[in-house]
C-alpha cells in the first residue's frame, strides 16, 4: 500500500512530532490500520512535504515524527483564478476537486443572475468550510503540497473587478479565437457560469473587463464539465500537460 498523504496545519521541522487532525486520525488508525513503525507523507498546503514515521497510534490520538522536510511538487507554472458559479449540491465539489487535481491557483464562488443558489450567514461559512475541505482532499490525492485557496462566494462584479491576469477567459460560444495568440503566460483567469449560462449583460460585462470569449466545441457541457475542459486546454497551451 502506498504511504498515505495528509494534510497538517502545522510547521514542518524534521525530528519534531505532529498530532494529526481528527479525520486524518480516524482514517489512518481505523480505516487503514497503520500501526507505529508505519510511514506516511505529510503537506502543510503552503508548499512544503515531508516523510514522517507514525510513534503513537491510539483510540483518540495519532502522532507522526517527520523524518525529511522538502519541498513540494505538482504545481503548475501557469496560475489560473477559476471563477465558478455556485451550483447545487455535489456538483459544486466536483467542479472544486477536478479544478484542484488540474493545477488552479485559487478558486472563487461566484453568485451570478441566472444561478439559483445563494447563502447567508452561517451556511455560506459553513459551505466555504466544506469546499475548502473538497480542495484540501484532492491535494492529498494528487500530490499537491499546496492548497489553492476557496474564496469566500461573491457576486460576479466585485470578482470581475478585481482581476488582473494577462490573459482573461469567459466561457461563452463565439468564433474569436484571439486567446490562441497568446505567447507564454504565468496568469489566467476563467470564468465558468451556471446550468443556464451567463446572461447577456453578465458577458458584457466580462467582455468589458477584458474577458475573451472560450468557446469549447459544438456540445453544451454542463457547469461542472466546463472548467475541467478548459482548464485542460489552458493547460496544455500554457501549463504542464
Amino acid at each position: 500500500m502506498a504511504n498515505p498523504r495528509i494534510h497538517v496545519a502545522a510547521g514542518l521541522e524534521v525530528g519534531g512530532d505532529v498530532v494529526l487532525p481528527d479525520g486524518a486520525a480516524r482514517h489512518v488508525g481505523a480505516v487503514l490500520r497503520l500501526k507505529e513503525g508505519a510511514s506516511l507523507r505529510l503537506f502543510d498546503g503552503a508548499g512544503r512535504e515531508a516523510t514522517a514515521t507514525l510513534v503513537e497510534v491510539g483510540r483518540k490520538r495519532v502522532v507522526a515524527r517527520i523524518e525529511t522536510v522538502t519541498a513540494g511538487s505538482g504545481e503548475s507554472p501557469l496560475a489560473v483564478h477559476l471563477g465558478q458559479a455556485i451550483s447545487k449540491g455535489d456538483r459544486m465539489d466536483y467542479a472544486i476537486q477536478k479544478a484542484v487535481e488540474l493545477g488552479v491557483a485559487a478558486i472563487t464562488p461566484l453568485y451570478v443572475e441566472h444561478g439559483d443558489v445563494r447563502l447567508k450567514g452561517e451556511r455560506e461559512a459553513k459551505k466555504l468550510a466544506h469546499w475548502q475541505g473538497v480542495a484540501v482532499s484532492a491535494c492529498e490525492q494528487c500530490g499537491r503540497a499546496t492548497v489553492p485557496p476557496v474564496h469566500p462566494p461573491q457576486p460576479l462584479s466585485t470578482w470581475l473587478a478585481a482581476r488582473g491576469e494577462t490573459l482573461r477567459l469567459v466561457l461563452h460560444p463565439a468564433t474569436d479565437e484571439r486567446w490562441r495568440e497568446q505567447e507564454a503566460i504565468e496568469s489566467a483567469a476563467l470564468l465558468i457560469g451556471p446550468e443556464g449560462g451567463l446572461s447577456a449583460a453578465e458577458v458584457d460585462q466580462a467582455r468589458a473587463a477584458e474577458f475573451l470569449p472560450l468557446t469549447l466545441g459544438p456540445r453544451v457541457l454542463r457547469t461542472e464539465t466546463a472548467p475541467v475542459v478548459a482548464l485542460a486546454l489552458l493547460q496544455h497551451h500554457f501549463g504542464d500537460l
